[in-house]
């Protein structure tokens, strides 16, 4: 099921994509998608409505955060074979966990805000996934039955602020707009390896990042297996896991974003976004 929410910023409403690609209101049946309504009994109950008898939604609306009342922001780094060797870093032999604010989220297509004197703002396509359940002391052959869905992100970066402002990557990594998620949350029921999701990036229609979450040095259920170690994931926490090879960054020279910049990202079921920077 493809979950989403529409509408003005602070008025979204919860739907869904039916077979059609069309968005149904879930709104008489479902208050908002937050983190209650992510439990597998609750996704139950939702794959059992009926999209066809719900409301047509205007295809022309504005697409919104896919889940309600997010309470943690996980990252990791450095998590693509071929984006370690890009930034000259090495394989990392443990997760590189980060987090960013929860006040960086914004929709799939809201526009990017750089930030005031930025001077190295980059793109970063990644796969995240979003936890269904309380998940503590998991191991990996029970780590995928605690998410709930999978969606697209960008994990927008201002490198100056996150290599040349002390060793806290959060700095550069949290400026407001800088976490699109979306469209649509795809339930982890329709994801059968979340190992083989296509991801590509591009900038003014120059593709600059084409992978595969194949390409990862550790799988969703290395990563939440590893989270759940060291903190408690709670229903609705949102995990991004790493980007390929690609990013300005890496570019010899840099070509960071700048003001009137269209990037697009897309990665199968998972939907596609369009960000305009400003």
């Amino acid at each position: 099921m493809k979950l989403l929410r529409y509408g003005p910023i602070g008025q979204e409403k919860p739907g869904a994509l039916d077979a059609q690609g069309n968005i149904r209101d879930l709104s008489s049946l479902v208050p908002d998608l937050t983190p209650d309504w992510l439990t597998p009994k609750q996704l139950a109950v939702l794959s059992s409505i009926d999209l066809t008898a719900m409301p047509l939604v205007d295809a022309g609306v504005r697409i919104g955060v896919p889940v309600a009342g997010i309470r943690q922001f996980i990252a990791i780094g450095l998590n693509y074979r071929k984006h370690a060797e890009e930034a000259g870093l090495g394989m990392p032999e443990e997760p590189v966990v980060f987090c960013k604010a929860i006040t960086c989220i914004g929709g799939p297509n809201d526009d990017i805000q750089l930030p005031k004197d930025s001077i190295a703002t980059d793109w970063e396509v990644e796969l995240a996934f979003v936890m269904g359940a309380t998940t503590h002391q998991v191991s990996e052959a029970d780590a995928l039955n605690y998410v709930a869905g999978y969606c697209l992100s960008n994990d927008v970066s201002e490198r100056d602020w996150q290599i040349n402002h002390g060793p806290t990557w959060f700095k550069g990594k949290s400026f407001p707009t800088f976490g699109p998620l979306g469209p649509w949350l795809l339930t982890a029921d329709e994801v059968p390896d979340p190992q083989n999701i296509p991801l590509s990036l591009q900038v003014n229609g120059v593709e600059r990042q084409n992978s595969n979450t194949v390409d990862m040095i550790f799988s969703v259920k290395q990563i939440i297996a590893y989270l759940s170690q060291i903190m408690i994931l709670l229903p609705g926490d949102v995990v991004i896991t790493g980007t390929p090879s690609g990013v300005a960054l890496g570019m010899k020279p840099p070509q960071y974003l700048k003001a009137g910049d269209v990037v697009t990202l897309s990665a199968g079921g998972l939907g596609s976004q369009t960000q305009r920077v400003k």
